[in-house]
This record gives structure tokens, sequence and C-alpha cells, in this order.
């Protein structure tokens, strides 16, 4: 049995004049202390630990005993050692340097806090988790567990094939998007399909467009793979293309959230739309297309997809995070003809495939309506909550937030007077519990404003609403006011 601790430290060391039963006692309090052990977990056996550290019983034998009798662990017989339970008021939050420094600390709630079992209020990149259709889910999954011969070797590469002939018609009725299922690879999530993408199409060093301010994890994905990001700002019509080609005009890819741009929420209008396709066109470039909530359209009409709109240079991403639950690990990836050879290739050589069972239950809550329906009631009941947040917010603090109310999507954005520090407030947010996030933090180098970006989807009656919103008035007057 293995566990974190010994994975991220380093070997013992044998020539020091500190015995080998001392290094790993003190490896155990240093993990107790960090949270890394927590109490009542249970700790590997004195033969696993010896052979994973490949030293003698008697010594890892020591260091136990040293713990038993220091209270650190508790022996319970067949059921192993433990943790004590009687340390649970000593156990500290894991440090902050497990976290890299290069990563702002309101961009790790967007990975973090978003795997909690209990959201925080507020909090960005959830759907509502009431209204997950768990009995039909559970009832789906049992019935596919009965074919349990089907899930016993690994699955395709591309993905299951009844889910991409699910999704090429789900697109073309939905989002306008004529593709066939052998142009649709399912992946690992979004940054699943950016993989891809990466490893099919990006070089070091190629020039991406990227929208200014961002989605952190588009920044840094791309940064990790030696992409040159050319900031590109954001107005009322999304993306300023213009000045784009100014900045970059040769790019080679351009990353873009049109339906709802995150995080200002505006939609990239038609004319801008245009403007980037006739520039991937003609410099045999490609267009990145971030789907992520397209499906949430509360006022007038969506505008179509990039991906319809007849380009052969569009890679057009769609995920299951927001319509049913990010748990899934599951986006799609809908790529040209014309690139289905190079991509296959890579397919097969770079992805291990997605768990076949979540896979073909998806498969069936498509096939049998289950998604369309899911999705009309979600509309009803986020155009509802949306309404909900927006008067307890105002009823609380009148004019203080100005908002942005965006015609689609999961979130709001409250503007800030520009002497506000949005960074602050947001951490105090969050050190009452509140998964708010700053505007300012998400900007690459435009001036994007002072703001606090908020979720609404799971602020289920008005009175659990006024409630948050009271608690995030006990933080917004801490900060200064004074003018720059």
């Amino acid at each position: 049995m293995k566990t974190t601790l010994f994975q991220i430290d380093k070997l013992l060391q044998h020539h020091v004049s500190l015995p080998l039963y001392r290094q790993i006692y003190q490896r155990f309090i240093q993990a107790i202390n960090q949270g890394i052990l927590r109490p009542e977990q249970r700790v590997p056996s004195i033969r696993a630990l010896s052979s994973e550290l490949q030293v003698s019983r008697s010594t890892v034998e020591s260091a136990y005993t040293l713990l038993l009798n220091e209270g650190y662990l508790e022996a319970r017989g067949q059921a192993g050692t433990i943790v004590s339970p009687r340390l649970a008021d000593r156990v500290l939050q894991p440090p902050e340097t497990l976290i890299s420094s290069s990563i702002d600390v309101t961009s790790i709630s967007l990975f973090d806090s978003a795997s909690s079992i209990h959201p925080s209020p507020y909090q960005l990149g959830l759907p509502a988790l009431d209204l997950f259709p768990r009995k039909l889910w559970n009832t789906l999954t049992v019935k596919q567990l009965r074919l349990q011969s089907r899930y016993m070797s690994y699955p395709q590469p591309a993905g299951y094939l009844p889910l991409r002939e699910a999704l090429a018609a789900y697109l073309q009725l939905s989002r306008g998007v004529s593709c066939s299922p052998q142009q649709i690879f399912i992946t690992a999530g979004y940054r699943g399909a950016l993989n891809l993408i990466a490893h099919t199409l990006i070089q070091p060093r190629d020039q991406v467009w990227l929208e200014d301010p961002c989605f952190p994890p588009s920044q840094h994905f791309l940064s990790q793979i030696g992409a040159e990001i050319i900031p590109v700002p954001v107005d009322q019509e999304g993306m300023n293309i213009s000045v784009a080609q100014e900045l970059a005009p040769n790019a080679r890819f351009a990353l873009v959230t049109p339906a709802h741009q995150s995080p200002l929420g505006v939609t990239l209008s038609m004319a801008r739309r245009q403007m980037l396709l006739a520039w991937a066109e003609q410099n045999n470039a490609f267009v990145i297309e971030d789907d992520y909530d397209s499906e949430y359209q509360y006022d007038g009409r969506p505008h179509p997809a990039l991906a319809s709109l007849g380009s052969n240079n569009v890679l057009y991403i769609g995920t299951f995070s927001k319509v049913l639950t990010p748990t899934l690990r599951l986006a799609y990836l809908v790529v040209p003809p014309h690139l289905l050879t190079r991509f296959n290739a890579v397919c097969h050589t770079r992805q291990d495939g997605c768990p076949l069972l979540q896979q073909a239950v998806v498969t069936d809550f498509m096939q049998g309506g289950h998604f369309a329906r899911h999705l009309r009631k979600m509309r009803t009941a986020y155009a509802q909550r949306r309404q909900i947040a927006i008067e307890s917010l105002n009823q609380v603090f009148d004019n203080r937030l100005r908002f942005d109310i965006p015609a689609g999507g999961l979130h709001l954005l409250a503007r800030l007077a520009h002497y506000e520090d949005d960074v602050a407030l947001a951490q105090l947010a969050r050190e009452h519990g509140l998964g708010i996030t700053a505007l300012s933090a998400r900007r690459l180098s435009s001036d994007c404003g002072k703001g606090l970006l908020f979720s609404f989807a799971n602020e289920t009656t008005p009175e659990n609403a006024l409630k948050h919103a009271q608690l995030l008035q006990k933080c917004l007057p801490t900060t200064s006011r004074t003018s720059n």
C-alpha cells in the first residue's frame, strides 16, 4: 500500500548519522503536522513499508513502536494501524509550499474547490448539484453494469462509438455543427481535448491569440506546452480581432470562448466571428472554440457556433461538466475532416481512452431523450436562480455592486469602483467560506477593471441567497475605499 507521504519525499539517507528508523519517524511527524496523513487514516503495514523503502522490517517496526508510544499512531489489530483520532485538533492544512508559487491563489480555486463535496456559496465551475438526476443515473448505471463483460477490455482511444454517434446528432440539431461520429474524439475533460490538439498541431513557440481576461486553465496549459501567448483585449463584442491582427497577424491559433466569454460573459459578435474565421482561412491558422456552456441561454437567441459556419479551420470543444457534472471527466473534440488522419494517429499513441462505463451511461442518457429534458429543466432553474442571486445581492448592497448580466452562462460579474482591491476582497470572501473570484486576477495585460465573479447555479432559495449576500457584506467593507 503506497501513500502520498512516501511518494513526495526523497529516498532515505543511508550515509548520514541519523538512524533510518528516526528518518521514517520524522517523515510521519511531518506528514501528520502538514495534514498529508490525517486522523483515522490507515498507514502501510510494516511489511509493505519495509518493502517500499527497501529497509528491514525491524527498522520500520522501531519507527512504528516510537510513533505508537508517543500517541501518533494507534494499532487496531486486524484492521491495521491508523493515525490516532486524538490528533484531530492538531492537524494543519497542507502548506502552501506544496502548490506552485507561479499560480495565483484565486486561480487555484478553479481546480481545488470545484472537486469539493460541499461547494462554497457562489463557487464557479459547478452546475446545480441538487438537480443532478441521481435516481435515473443510478438506474442507467445498473443497467450497464449488467453488461459487465463489455467493460473488461481497454476502451477505444477515440471514444465509445455509440456516444460519438449520439453527440453527432445532438450537435447537428442543437448547435448546427455538421460532423460525422468519426470526427468526434472523447477526451478526459477540457484539458484532455487541449492536450490532444497540442500533441497533434501545436509546436513550441507557436503564437496563440488568447482572450484577455481569460480562463486561467487555458493560460496555464499554453504556458506549460511552450506556446507564445498573445493577450487580446475583450470588449462588449468579444475578442477584438482587429487588435489581434495588429499584435500577431501570423499567429497559428486563436483560443476563444465565443458563446459566453470567460470571465466577462459577453458574446462574440457575428461580425467578429466572420473576421476571425476569415483570418484563420487566409493564414492557414486554427480557431479552438471552447463552447463550455452555450446550452444555457436565457435572453434572445444564441449565436451559431463557429464550427457551424462552414470553416475547415475550427477545432470545437464541448464538455459534460456544466450540463451534467464535472466528476464525469468527459469532454469531446470535433476536428475537421482533413485532419482526421493526423488526430487518429496521435490519439492512438497518446490517449488511453476514457472510462467506458461512464461513456455508456451518458449514451443511454442521451439516446433515451433524458438529456434534452434535463437541459430544458436546467435552463428554467438557472434563469430563476440568476434572478434570485441578483435580487438578494441588490437588496444587501444597493448600488455598491454594478452587475454585468449576460444573456447566458452560469455566472455573474459584479463591477467595483476602480479604487477597490478585488483580489483582496475575493481572498477575504474565501476566508469566510465564499467561492468568489477576482476579475483582475484573470487579466493578462489589458485593464479589464475591478470586479467579483459569482456563480448562481447553486443558489437554491431566496432565503439561502440572502444569507450568502449578508455573509459577503461582512467582507466588502474591510477594504480601503480611498481613491488612487
